[in-house]
């Protein structure tokens, strides 16, 4: 009896865990302009230590170049914008649980990760690059067999430093890019797989002794919805293409990245623009 009680019990939970795991593993309801402007205010999942893209203060204020694209949209929205610092690895699965609505967060337009999220057009372009040290023959991918290479786990770094370098190659993989980066300026590490503004906080680390070495990719990133969420994503299009139009985008471009706004493509492959 007590045996069949157990049974019964054990049965019971099981039931319950698998219902919560179901519960857990079900995507976010879709959300769309309207419903953001009666709630007034946009949640934006950003990068919290990755500058120029995205970064806290010393006043508590997320800055950089993503988190002033993302005001301008929720300016066009007519709604206040509340930000969520987000680590890489973690960025994707904020989105697609619903913690926030919207990601412009340095997502590079990647095919991979275009089975899970809906990008946006490109606002902002981008490369990979091998961060080393001036004294080192760093020449060829092959080169990189004789050293150390850092990267941020699960960034489009790590995915171009483990198909570009050697199989012997010894890869070392961080939460994250403030983390990486500190590997390299505190010799954990002896080369870093970055973007193009890498070189910046490495420079201001430790001036004068690193360059870029190798250039892997050129990269465009695009904001990101949920898939299928078709209204939101035709309006963040509409907004992409009127701050290219009038100026908006450059002052940016100007501010952040102090180059010229690139041409950008008009479609990537395995990349959709528009939601279906």
């Amino acid at each position: 009896m007590f045996k069949s009680l157990l049974t019964r019990r054990n049965a019971m939970l099981g039931a319950a865990a698998l219902v919560a795991a179901v519960t857990l593993a079900q995507p976010a309801a879709a959300i769309t302009p309207d419903e953001i402007k009666a709630r007034g205010k946009i949640i934006v999942g950003i990068q919290g230590d990755n500058p120029p893209w995205g970064f806290v203060t010393s006043g508590g204020k997320q800055d950089g170049l993503d988190a002033d694209i993302a005001t301008l949209f929720a300016k066009e929205l007519g709604v206040s914008v509340e930000f969520v610092p987000l680590e890489v690895n973690n960025r994707i699965p904020a989105l697609t649980a619903g913690r926030v609505d919207v990601l412009f967060a340095t997502m590079a337009m990647l095919p991979d990760r275009a089975k899970a999220v809906q990008f946006s057009k490109p606002y902002v372009a981008n490369a990979i690059v091998l961060i080393g040290p001036k004294s080192a023959e760093i020449k060829t991918n092959a080169d990189m067999a004789k050293f150390t290479v850092g990267v941020a786990k699960g960034a489009a770094q790590d995915t171009q430093v483990t198909k570009n370098a050697p199989p012997s190659t010894t890869i070392r993989r961080y939460d994250g890019d403030a983390a990486s980066v500190q590997a390299l300026v505190s010799g954990q590490v002896e080369t870093l797989g970055g973007n193009i503004f890498y070189m910046d906080r490495v420079e201001k680390a430790r001036p004068g002794e690193f360059e870029n070495k190798l250039e892997f990719q050129k990269l465009y990133n695009g904001a990101c919805t949920r898939l299928g969420e078709k209204e939101i994503n035709a309006a963040i299009n509409t907004f992409i293409d009127k701050i290219k139009a009038n100026g908006e985008l450059k002052a940016v471009y100007d501010k952040w990245m102090k180059v010229p706004v690139p041409e950008f493509p008009e479609k990537l492959e395995g990349i959709p623009f528009a939601a279906n």
